[in-house]
């Protein structure tokens, strides 16, 4: 039987958002998990062109940005928060029937296609977290030198972790336990300072029957199995949107508000926008927008759209879980490690990564302008784990001396250093030494300020000699041993405004100088992976005028070792490349599938004077070049 359906969402930011995509009323047969198909494409209900965030029906967002300066102040000082998972999942550990899952414990019920019936017996019913206490998770943020704090109030599972009068699937009325965490939360956060905010999963939940994900019992889209059409299922469905609408209208937005007029949050943390249309994220904004202006709300509200704001419509910009390195991002942006491979508690994942890992986190993304928003997964009795607790403290060790080198500092105006990263607080520029140079000889490339005091911030009764090398270079006297084995953190004072040249130093004096592909000036179409350690590299070079270049300097002539670091495909493997070195082309071929050593291309002399480094295609290429990571450059003894 065939019928006529139209959503009610007819406004004009509807028709925009999705008309362009296949959005509209459409002739179309019932959708079934076995057979998809649509009888014919929806029509377009708008030709309007011109970026989304422009358009009449749009004033709110637009008057909502005139203040974003105002309320993302405290996050662009903060530098530093805390994330936690925490749910009835927390209380089995990522072990589901005497077998731990692999990845995410927060998704058992989606990895393990678990019956909300039975979610609610055998999780929900048994939560009990006796051992909570808010206090000592909030003493555990500030010591550790974090600035804000984020939970979650809502996950995928669709269980409210807070007393909600919108539904009764909560933790007070569901479980043993009866109690609202996210009162004492609150509390504790204001008396130790630190600003609170909310996680809320709007466009991902696995237990209302109206809402994308569950494809196991409600044979909804947004899931596992790619029903309707897999991602951007409503461009061929708008039956079921009236659906998934209610789930919007009737849940998400009811207890968004609510937890803005219970708790009155400092921000709201969204996540997984794609599963939901453009227009019904942007329906949950609007609501936040009216329930409190001043909040803070992260990109993941609303997915990319054509022509739209850089940050989604949000306040910041929300990069990559489990970053290890950092592509260039312009404004506010925050990165989102966690401390093993699991946001959730998993107690089979000892995978814990050690703090040095997240202090040079920190000290990168100060450098680039962000922040990190570490995650911590609580034990289901309320527990922190040991494990995460021992991270905490040595972070918090290192930031209760260091913490003026992150804390209000923003993006250095010196170019990438050898050594390490550098953070900027008005005059003054922190020095994060990662690698300690030999005989404590540290070169500042790229500095044309006078500077007026230099000394070690673990010691600032320090003062370390400071020697100009020309007008764009000096050189500091430090220890010869690093006097902090992960980041040693010098600060300049200087005479003025830093005044700074943006070549890289290539110099002879380190055992290798590692030019990042993250830190390279991409040409041709080229993109960055997401930044996690498995993507850390650029991407998508198809085509033979790509290429990755680095503008570098050097004081001296100098003959280096090149190397290139890099992922490749099966297919890849003897397609040619060169690099570009100066008046030398060293010319080679993908030599392997994937490759954890780097690959020596060749020797070149360098220098004196500025120029540039490439790796470019050369030659025929099969499928991707490769996916480049570093070019490394190794002294040869002279």
């Amino acid at each position: 039987m065939r019928h006529q359906t139209c959503s009610r969402m007819t406004t004009f930011t509807s028709a925009l958002l999705l008309g362009a995509v296949g959005w509209g009323c459409a002739s179309s047969a019932p959708q079934t998990e076995e057979a998809v198909t649509v009888s014919s494409a929806p029509t377009t209900t708008s030709t309007t062109e011109g970026p989304i965030q422009d358009q009449p029906d749009m004033g709110w967002w637009r008057d909502s940005m005139k203040t974003r300066d105002e309320r993302i102040k405290w996050f662009r000082d903060a530098r530093f928060g805390m994330f936690v998972h925490w749910g009835v999942y927390s209380h089995v550990g990522g072990v589901w029937e005497g077998k731990p899952i692999e990845g995410y414990a927060e998704h058992l019920m989606r990895k393990e296609k678990i019956p909300s019936a039975v979610y609610q017996e055998k999780l929900v019913a048994k939560f009990n977290p006796t051992a909570f206490d808010a206090d000592e998770w909030m003493a555990a943020a500030k010591k550790a030198g974090m600035s804000y704090f984020i939970i979650t109030a809502k996950h995928h599972d669709g269980f409210a972790m807070y007393d909600s009068a919108v539904s009764e699937y909560n933790i007070v009325k569901q479980t043993p336990w009866k109690k609202d965490p996210m009162v004492a939360l609150k509390e504790a956060a204001k008396k130790h300072g630190i600003k609170f905010g909310f996680y809320y999963s709007q466009a991902w939940e696995w237990h209302d029957p109206n809402a994308p994900g569950n494809d196991w019992e409600h044979g909804n889209p947004g899931g596992d199995k790619r029903l309707f059409g897999g991602a951007r299922w409503w461009e061929g469905n708008p039956q079921l949107v009236e659906r998934i609408a209610q789930y919007v209208d009737n849940k998400v937005v009811p207890q968004v508000k609510e937890l803005i007029s219970k708790y009155d949050p400092d921000m709201m943390w969204f996540d997984t926008p794609g599963r939901l249309p453009p227009e019904l994220n942007l329906r949950v904004l609007k609501a936040v927008r009216e329930a409190k202006p001043s909040i803070v709300v992260n990109s993941r509200i609303v997915q990319s759209v054509p022509k739209g704001p850089a940050a989604n419509f949000g306040d910041y910009l929300s990069t990559t879980d489990k970053p290890a390195e950092f592509p260039p991002h312009e404004g506010e942006w925050e990165g989102i490690p966690t401390t093993n491979e699991s946001y959730g508690y998993h107690s089979g994942d000892n995978t814990h990564k050690s703090p040095g890992h997240f202090i040079e986190l920190l000290a990168k993304a100060a450098a680039r302008g962000g922040n990190i928003l570490l995650n911590i997964g609580p034990k289901g009795d309320g527990k922190i784990d040991g494990k995460d607790l021992a991270i905490l403290d040595a972070v918090g060790a290192w930031m209760k001396v260091n913490g003026d080198s992150i804390r209000g500092t923003e993006k250095t105006p010196l170019p990438v250093q050898a050594w390490g990263e550098s953070t900027r607080k008005g005059n003054t520029l922190y020095l994060h030494v990662l690698t300690w140079p030999a005989r404590g000889r540290i070169v500042v490339g790229g500095l044309k300020t006078a500077v007026k005091k230099a000394y070690l911030l673990s010691d600032p009764g320090t003062s370390l000699v400071v020697q100009k090398l020309g007008d764009k270079d000096i050189v500091l006297k430090g220890p010869e041993k690093a006097p902090d084995p992960v980041d040693t953190v010098i600060a300049l004072e200087l005479a003025g405004a830093p005044e700074t040249d943006k070549f890289r130093l290539i110099g002879t004096d380190v055992p290798a100088d590692g030019l990042r592909a993250f830190d390279g000036k991409l040409v041709g179409g080229l993109t960055f992976g997401a930044g996690k350690a498995r993507d850390a590299y650029v991407q998508g070079w198809t085509q033979p005028n790509q290429s990755v270049r680095w503008p570098v300097r050097l004081r001296e002539r100098g003959t280096y070792e090149i190397s290139v670091l890099y992922d490749a495909e099966k297919e890849s493997v003897n397609n040619q490349f060169v690099v570009v070195a100066g008046t030398k082309a060293l010319e080679s071929k993908v030599l392997t599938e994937s490759t954890k050593t780097p690959q020596v291309v060749g020797v070149a002399t360098l220098g004196p004077g500025e120029t540039e480094l490439a790796v470019e295609a050369a030659g025929s290429r099969t499928g991707e070049l490769m996916r480049l990571r570093a070019l490394i450059l190794k002294p040869k003894k002279r």
